[in-house]
């Protein structure tokens, strides 16, 4: 298969902003049932398992695979991945979700900052100018008049840190790893990760310690976890991941947060549609600059010829 055009890899990305914002919800449910270390580590084992058929429908075409530069590039991007999933998910015990909304959203101007100080590499004036104005929409968007900070959103404030250097690194490695080993590696490495961190927890790892003790099999068939943890690990995790590093051959990092701060709008369209909520008139301005910051820095990428890349990109680096 084969990107033919950074819009597709646009498209791509818009669904994966879809999946996680109608996921939201559904994972803040199953969090209250289920400790957050649990739960990612059964989410991202699933989610792995989930690439393993594409690993081997791919496997023909791979050469040999350079593992002293696969192994640690995918146990980094794991470890982002395994602090941002979990100061998110953590921090939605003590947060609301708009708070957390926010403060996630916040990697879209980190990006480009952490792109400059770590790479150098610096963006054009109407790209800060979309992403300043992405920025004002995601505050509009999910804050409204709320402006209380607490312990629960210092966590999420690290979850974005987290992600934006997980998306700035993303765009460095996809170009000299292979895209589905890679999404593998890093997805195992925060099951396992997230694993040792529930056995080292003092608290139990399948009940709260205010909760009634139950089997390790009845928690995981409670009907909403088992569908957060189908839901998001499939969609949310495998997918998400594999799209990502794929649609970053051909998409500049920036151009990736902008596109996942689209997020916040398809939880409010969920919410609309399922729950009877409305946007509010500052939700809709908020919406409408999310969507001008993407148009405004795509529009002044517009002249640069486009990249065409495999979507399974099998050569091993040098």
């Amino acid at each position: 298969m084969t990107i033919t055009s950074p819009r597709i890899a646009t498209v791509m990305l818009l669904f994966v902003s879809l999946v996680w914002g109608v996921e939201f919800v559904l994972i803040d449910l199953a969090i209250a049932r289920i400790p957050t270390h649990t739960f990612n580590a059964i989410r991202f084992a699933l989610a792995a398992l989930s690439l393993l058929p594409l690993l081997w429908f791919s496997a023909k075409n791979e050469a040999p695979l350079a593992y002293n530069k696969l192994i640690p590039a995918g146990l980094l991007l794991g470890f982002l991945l395994f602090i941002g999933f979990y100061t998110q998910t953590e921090g939605l015990r003590f947060t609301s979700v708009s708070n957390a909304g926010f403060i996630t959203g916040l990697n879209v101007p980190l990006v480009p900052l952490l792109g400059l100080f770590i790479f150098r590499k610096a963006v054009s004036r109407p790209v800060w100018i979309g992403v300043c104005t992405a920025t004002i929409g995601l505050y509009l968007l999910t804050m409204g008049d709320n402006l209380a900070f607490n312990y629960g959103d210092v966590l999420v404030l690290i979850c974005a840190f987290a992600f934006a250097t997980h998306i700035v690194l993303t765009g460095r490695l996809v170009d000299s790893l292979p895209i589905i080993p890679l999404s593998i590696v890093q997805l195992v490495a925060v099951a396992v990760y997230s694993t040792f961190a529930a056995l080292a927890d003092p608290n139990p790892a399948f009940y709260f310690p205010e909760a009634t003790p139950i089997a390790w099999h009845e928690q995981l068939f409670n009907p909403i976890v088992l569908l957060a943890v189908l839901i998001a690990g499939v969609f949310g995790t495998a997918y998400a991941f594999w799209a990502q590093s794929a649609s970053q051959k051909l998409l500049e990092s920036h151009k990736v947060a902008l596109i996942f701060a689209a997020e916040p709008i398809f939880a409010h369209i969920s919410a609309w549609l399922f729950l009877d909520e409305t946007l509010g008139e500052k939700g809709m301005i908020g919406a409408g600059l999310i969507i001008s910051g993407m148009l405004i820095s795509e529009l002044a990428d517009r002249q640069r010829p486009a990249k065409v890349r495999p979507l399974e990109h099998s050569a091993a680096p040098d």
